[in-house]
């Protein structure tokens, strides 16, 4: 105990030479700390930047769709994303009211929720949220 109490104390002397070994037990590296994880016995989409988990699968509701960087999907729901004010955007499909959604692990932007539709054809979409296929990766059960 001596020894190690004179490497930790600050009036001890310089150590010459390389730090010992850590410990087997001690884990270096940082966990991931998301606000929610979903599922493992379900496959699910992650943030390609980061892997915090986006959405489940059962959660997608289409593949056609167009984000400002290229395909995007739309989804029921999603987690560890935080939203931004919203404002009107005229998007393929018409005038829009939309808050662009981030992860909120990397703090990537991610693509858009809907918040309110001005036609009634693209009502379906209202409280939906867009994520642009280069920021998500398929992850867990995709055999």
């Amino acid at each position: 105990m001596q020894a190690l109490g004179s490497l930790c104390s600050p009036w001890a002397a310089p150590r010459v030479g390389p730090l010992p070994p850590a410990p087997a037990m001690v884990r270096i590296s940082k966990p991931k700390t998301f606000q929610a994880y979903l599922d493992d016995c379900h496959r699910r989409y992650s943030c390609a930047h980061c892997r915090a988990h986006l959405a489940n699968h059962d959660d997608l509701i289409s593949k056609s769709f167009q984000g400002s960087q290229g395909r995007a999907y739309l989804f029921n729901s999603v987690v560890n994303v935080g939203c931004g004010p919203a404002e009107e955007r005229v998007l393929l499909t018409g005038l829009h009211a939309v808050a662009d959604i981030h992860c909120e692990n990397c703090k990537t932007t991610l693509g858009w929720k809907y918040e309110q539709a001005f036609e009634s054809s693209q009502k379906y979409k209202e409280g939906k949220y867009i994520i642009e296929l280069n920021h998500m990766i398929k992850d867990n059960g995709w055999d």
